[in-house]
């Protein structure tokens, strides 16, 4: 039980504020506050109710290319200052370890090799980044989903392009900016 349950309301008011802070204890936690607390708290979905809602689903009306231009421009001002500027004089390698930890969400990936054939040649803006995937919007607009593994893709920021083997990507890109790369020779499909 709590002291101002105990002490009656006439009392309480006698008493005035000092005596009744200090019959309070303010430093003592008020558990009956607590649950009232974690109620208020927002609490995110979970991975079924995601797939329930459709969260992640791009909708058909929405997959336009003319719609994704804005993010592709935004994209190329977000990777020129990743790059400090990206000069002519920047060396390659430097241009090459910014973009491995860049997002490249809005960026016009093309499919330069694949395991499977049917995929290389394609080019669309970069919509939506998974672990083992990304989905590109064509100029068709039509929605690809192009597995990483065995792909290499190219990106080509203001004259400059860079081959991203697919493999190496198998990630969400929010771990691969954290991540520390190792530097290998290539890897042949």
């Amino acid at each position: 039980a709590h002291v101002e349950d105990k002490v009656p309301a006439e009392l309480q008011t006698i008493l005035g504020v000092e005596l009744w802070c200090w019959l309070t204890n303010p430093y003592k936690k008020d558990k009956r506050n607590k649950d009232t607390r974690n109620s208020k708290k927002a609490k995110g979905l979970n991975a079924r109710q995601k797939r329930e809602m459709k969260v992640f689903q791009i909708k058909p009306e929405q997959q336009r290319y003319e719609l994704f231009l804005p993010l592709h421009d935004l994209w190329r001002q977000y990777i020129i200052d990743v790059c400090h500027g990206l000069k002519p004089s920047s060396s390659p390698q430097f241009v090459q370890q910014k973009l491995l930890k860049a997002d490249f969400h809005g960026a016009i990936i093309t499919v330069v090799r694949s395991k499977c054939p049917s995929y290389v040649g394609t080019t669309g803006i970069l919509v939506q980044e998974f672990k083992h995937v990304f989905k590109i919007i064509t100029k068709e607009d039509r929605l690809k989903v192009i597995p990483k593994r065995n792909s290499v893709f190219a990106v080509e920021i203001n004259g400059f392009v860079s081959h991203i083997y697919g493999s190496k990507f198998e990630q969400r890109s929010s771990e691969r900016s954290a991540k520390k790369f190792k530097v290998k020779g290539t890897i042949d499909l």
